[in-house]
């Protein structure tokens, strides 16, 4: 096709534009259908206390039913996100969206532990093929030489959606509505972004009549003789290399992080730091507020300064997150009114959201290209949520075993094990040499 015309190019724009507004709402709505656990927690466990469950027994199960959901997310993942590589991307965020919308109702439905664990994995499970849709639909639209930025952007539609609906249900709360008025509300928000990309989303700029963007010369594929078809075609190029393997591992410590801040935020806000249950759910949204101005910075900087860059940025900030995590862990109850607390979650949310938006993002997309974008993302995203799931029970046990310092003293040494793999990943990547944009 030749070369496209000046008003071509502004037509161009303009549809990626579009595209990356309704990948980016879509997803960020996921979040009010996933945040509301975390935020309603303390009213749930009045709800099942009511139910003759005590305090510490309703802790557990919910903690035992977020693990299930995010084994559930792992699972779904490693093992269904690569379906978006066949029917498109777009296919994968409507499976998304409208789960979560149905799950999500059925959760306000109950008041029973029994079914309460249902939806939630239900929920779970269908949203966790939405991410490697934005991934899909990316590699279709933008050039490998925006893979950074554009991956820092839609990044930021989880961190910008877990943070508005936390606000959001803060201010509901402050006005009297139930737990099962923040379900309601959230289906009601993702259900509507449902129909929103049924309508507007395309597949591939290819679809409204321009060329097919550049991928990175550098991804697994890269001088294939035939293009892959089979699952283990798409899936064993990206096992055989260990700079992918050591992205895994990354994204398996530090998902174990964010989830855990995700998931305990307001509990261990209401609990350690004494906050009513509407302050506590509007606090909690500083670490992925705070993650929001980190993604883009380090999007933006790793287009400018590299790819390798991006290894270089991981080690740093994790380095950064162990430092937050030992700062917690020292933090006594009550301190400075709860600011100092309030304050180091801001900053472990700066120091290690950034980097982290790399791993499932830019990473899957350099490794996998065109050709496995989305099982990349998924093989990255699910290994990071099988550790995942310590955020919901083994942490909870933690923090009610020894108290909340020995769960953040765990989270450090996590953080740092991390730490020595960010290294590992730059040496290995030197030496890939991949070619920068």
């Amino acid at each position: 096709m030749a070369a496209l015309t000046a008003p071509g190019t502004r037509a161009l724009r303009i549809a990626q534009t579009r595209t990356v507004l309704l990948l980016f709402f879509g997803y960020a709505s996921c979040y009010f259908c996933r945040s509301n656990l975390s935020v309603a927690t303390p009213l749930l466990v009045d709800e099942l206390g009511r139910h003759g469950v005590s305090h510490q027994q309703a802790l557990l199960g919910l903690g035992y039913l977020a693990s299930a959901g995010v084994g559930a997310y792992a699972l779904g993942k490693w093992f269904l996100t690569g379906l978006g590589d066949y029917w498109g991307g777009k296919r994968n965020l409507l499976i998304a969206t409208g789960g979560a919308t149905l799950f999500t109702l059925l959760f306000a439905s109950s008041s029973a532990l029994p079914v309460f664990a249902l939806a939630w994995i239900g929920n779970r499970l269908s949203q966790s093929i939405g991410w490697s849709a934005l991934v899909k639909v990316s590699s279709k639209w933008f050039s490998y030489a925006k893979y950074g930025t554009i991956a820092a952007i839609l990044t930021c539609s989880y961190l910008i959606g877990d943070a508005a609906a936390r606000q959001s249900m803060a201010w509901l709360l402050d006005r009297g509505v139930g737990w099962r008025g923040l379900f309601l509300f959230g289906a009601c928000v993702a259900g509507l972004m449902f129909v929103c990309n049924l309508l507007l989303l395309r597949e591939s700029c290819t679809e409204e009549g321009y060329p097919e963007p550049a991928v990175n010369p550098g991804n697994v594929f890269a001088g294939a003789a035939a293009t892959p078809h089979s699952f283990l075609e798409r899936v064993m190029p990206l096992l055989r290399s260990r700079a992918f393997l050591t992205v895994c591992l990354l994204g398996f410590a530090t998902t174990m992080i964010r989830e855990t801040f995700n998931t305990w935020t307001p509990q261990y806000l209401h609990d350690f730091a004494h906050f009513s249950v509407s302050r506590a759910a509007a606090w909690s949204a500083i670490f992925p507020a705070a993650g929001a101005l980190s993604v883009l910075l380090a999007g933006w900087s790793s287009d400018r300064l590299g790819p390798n860059t991006r290894a270089l940025l991981l080690f740093a900030g994790l380095s950064a997150t162990t430092l937050a995590m030992l700062a917690l862990r020292s933090v006594q109850p009550g301190a400075a009114g709860g600011v100092l607390p309030v304050a180091m979650i801001g900053i472990a949310g700066f120091c290690l959201l950034g980097p982290y938006s790399f791993l499932p993002g830019a990473f899957a997309l350099d490794f996998g290209g065109k050709q496995a974008a989305a099982a990349a993302s998924g093989m990255v995203d699910g290994t990071g949520y099988f550790g995942g799931v310590a955020a919901g029970s083994f942490m909870v046990w933690l923090s009610q075993r020894f108290g909340w310092g020995s769960m953040f003293l765990t989270l450090a040494v996590v953080g740092a094990l991390a730490t020595l793999g960010a290294c590992y990943l730059h040496v290995l990547n030197s030496r890939r040499a991949i070619p920068a944009a």
